[in-house]
């Protein structure tokens, strides 16, 4: 090959790699998925339970548009039933590389009297099993404590109903090195502060004859109505700037 020949190719490599490297920094990022694995305090509602409201809901309102929250939290599942009824392999076999998953389990794991029910090592197992397969596709783990129910004391103290549950969430996130939002320990901060009367506001309480869909009234310590369920999404939306996620940048209001 003459001089000149060689030196046409080398400036046509050159051009090629020049453009490929001008191209890299134009890339526009794929879109990102939020999905939500949990149980009724996550879940959406139908209208016939309203004003009861998931924290889920308001929460997908808090990112921009080049975010989709896909809310597949149910009403009485535990990690055993989400598994056994096919809605963890749903997410799993959804998720692309970048995504998030919220994991918040336990108010239904930790009752022994409910079919949901599952022991302490069957509950971190299934945690864990959720984390490995978030990871397996590249995607983002990040889990949550149960958020707390409106329980109190004689003397107005908030009473924790989910010590054993939320610690084992707490430790296999620090085994793990998951990010972790204590939403057990922040919402008890958050009821604690409003106290017994006044917490009763983010609750599904109602006289009777104030909703149809409540003829009899409603006194409801566990599950949020739309305020109750936009103060906790404002929560999460803290803890995922807090935790530094990816995802912080795509929050679109102050909680």
């Amino acid at each position: 090959m003459s001089n000149q020949n060689k030196f046409k190719s080398l400036l046509v490599s050159c051009v090629l790699i020049s453009a490929a490297l001008l191209m890299s920094f134009f890339i526009i990022p794929g879109p990102i998925t939020v999905y939500l694995a949990g149980d009724s305090t996550m879940a959406i509602k139908q209208p016939k339970a309203f004003p009861e409201t998931g924290w889920g809901m308001p929460f997908s309102l808090l990112l921009d548009s080049t975010v989709t929250v896909d809310n597949r939290a149910q009403n009485g599942r535990s990690t055993k039933t989400f598994i056994s009824e096919g809605l963890w392999d749903g997410i799993a076999g959804s998720l692309h590389e970048g995504d998030y998953v919220f994991i918040q389990f336990g108010h239904n794991d930790e009752v022994p009297t409910k079919k949901s029910y599952i022991n302490e090592q069957g509950f971190k197992d299934n945690l864990a099993r959720f984390i490995r397969e978030t990871r397996d596709k590249k995607a983002i783990p990040v889990l949550l404590t149960p958020v707390a129910r409106r329980k109190f004391d004689t003397t107005g103290t908030i009473v924790g109903t989910h010590e054993v549950y939320s610690a084992i969430v707490c430790r296999l996130a620090a085994e793990q090195k998951v990010p972790l939002i204590d939403l057990d320990k922040e919402s008890q901060a958050l009821l604690q502060k409003l106290g017994f009367e006044g917490s009763k506001k983010l609750f599904n309480y109602l006289a009777p004859g104030e909703n149809i869909n409540y003829p009899n009234g409603q006194a409801d310590n566990t599950h949020f109505n739309q305020l109750g369920a936009q103060q906790i999404a404002g929560i999460v939306v803290v803890g995922i700037r807090s935790l530094k996620l990816g995802l912080a940048r795509h929050i679109k209001l102050q909680p």
